[in-house]
């Protein structure tokens, strides 16, 4: 499904004065006659998960002042830790950092018992942001474990959110990153074993993953529920759905955030001629350009779309007017913030005592 931009969106773009109907398409230049256009994915950008986690910083400022102290960044983006910053929050690597009795926010990819164990010994008082799906995987791991099954959990080494579900249950979990791991994988009974994974995953990589330890483990077992994220999955599908159509995708994203550099790899893979991750406009390279007809654009799951209307406008001041909108899912899923803001906003609301 298709949706053409309307009028609106791209008259509040800076430096566009017309609508992509009106604008008319730019004089070819001495690289190429070919026509310029932008293919524009949706969904792309926050997911209901980052969402409430940015919201849960913004509000824990609101109600409790600066400063805010952040386990780890509370989103794998650039733009949004330095703009929380700048309002107060203060982001660490550890708990150990925090002041005594400090306020702290964990992030929306998790953490380990061990990290709520040293939070409380230092009485920190703790907001808990880690994202609703993350934390269904985390209660499936300690579920298989208490069933004592052997939990091949597949995911990428040094990822908080695999730190935080391998944490749940240590004696009982395996990480499986790349195929050299699967081979190294030993299980007590063949009969009990299951795996789950990192939800930012591509799902092409996981189920490649899932195979190869099948092979090994014929009666392996499949996690009850999808641990792919919907948004994870939603926005490679509109990546696969425009990627033939593009001379060049590029992906706004923070090089650490898992989801983003993976539409990058889903987009090479889907038939994009070229594929570059970035965090603002200013990091296109020219050179990139040359020969361009289709720009393909999305963004991760961490990355707030004025960012993407930045490129889109960066993109326009130099002939790639036309912007077109590929539509593959329309997401309405919300969470709730943590229940330690709720229950501060109906105190002061005075609707609940």
């Amino acid at each position: 499904m298709t949706a053409r931009i309307s009028s609106l969106d791209l008259d509040e773009l800076p430096g566009q004065e017309r609508t992509a109907a009106e604008t008319s398409r730019p004089a070819a230049d001495t690289e190429t006659t070919r026509p310029r256009r932008v293919l524009l994915a949706k969904p792309r950008g926050y997911c209901a998960g980052v969402d409430r986690a940015v919201v849960t910083v913004e509000r824990a400022l609101e109600t409790y002042g600066a400063p805010v102290y952040v386990r780890k960044e509370i989103v794998h983006n650039r733009h949004v830790v330095q703009t929380l910053s700048e309002r107060g929050a203060i982001f660490v690597d550890e708990t150990d950092e925090v002041p005594e009795g400090a306020l702290v926010v964990f992030s929306a990819h998790g953490v380990s018992p061990e990290v709520h164990r040293q939070a409380a010994e230092r009485n920190l008082r703790t907001i808990d942001a880690t994202c609703p799906l993350v934390t269904k995987v985390h209660q499936e791991a300690k579920r298989f474990a208490r069933d004592d099954y052997d939990i091949l959990l597949i995911g990428h080494e040094g990822h908080e959110e695999v730190e935080g579900t391998a944490g749940e249950a240590p004696e009982h979990i395996q990480l499986v990153d790349g195929p050299e791991d699967v081979d190294k994988v030993s299980v007590r009974d063949p009969s009990k074993v299951i795996w789950l994974s990192q939800t930012t995953l591509s799902v092409d990589e996981t189920m490649e993953r899932v195979e190869q330890l099948r092979n090994r483990f014929p009666l392996l077992q499949d996690p009850p529920s999808d641990d792919i994220c919907y948004a994870t999955q939603n926005r490679q599908v509109a990546v696969k759905a425009m990627a033939p159509e593009c001379d060049l995708v590029l992906v706004v994203g923070s090089r650490n955030s898992s989801n983003s550099k993976r539409l990058v790899e889903v987009a090479l893979q889907a038939g994009a001629r070229a594929a570059h991750l970035i965090d603002y406009a200013s990091e296109v390279d020219p050179d990139w350009l040359t020969d361009v007809g289709t720009i393909g654009i999305t963004s991760g799951a961490s990355v707030p779309d004025v960012l993407v209307m930045d490129l889109l406008s960066w993109l326009a001041e130099r002939g790639w007017g036309e912007v077109e909108e590929i539509t593959t899912a329309n997401e309405k899923i919300a969470f709730a913030l943590p229940k330690e803001l709720r229950r501060r906003r109906e105190d002061r609301t005075g609707t609940v005592r």
